[in-house]
């Protein structure tokens, strides 16, 4: 089999509901995303063979979030701020080691 493109592919969730409901959106999942990207680009990740860190629609996890997501592993996390992304870019991407302190079950 071939290597994968990637060998991290990350999606945040980036939905934004309307009616105050809770949402990735409301807890400034596209500035996060934005840090997680720029983190990884500095860190020489973001090419082929490397890390891809997207934007996804709705995870439908919106209550335990905000959410991202990890592949291929399938492993999903929760953040509050830059540091929390860091140590996910950090420990899982760069590391291959699981946060398990942020990670949703």
């Amino acid at each position: 089999m071939d290597d994968p493109y990637y060998k991290y592919h990350v999606f945040f969730c980036t939905n934004l509901r309307n009616g105050g409901k809770q949402c990735c959106e409301n807890c400034n999942a596209t500035t996060m995303r934005m840090h997680a990207k720029d983190r990884a680009k500095q860190m020489g990740m973001a090419i082929p063979g490397g890390v891809r860190i997207n934007t996804a629609g709705c995870l439908n996890r919106c209550s335990e979030g905000p959410v991202v997501v990890v592949y291929p592993e399938g492993v999903w996390y929760t953040y509050v701020d830059e540091e929390d992304i860091n140590e996910i870019v950090d420990s899982h991407l760069q590391n291959g080691k699981i946060v398990e302190r942020l990670r949703l079950k």
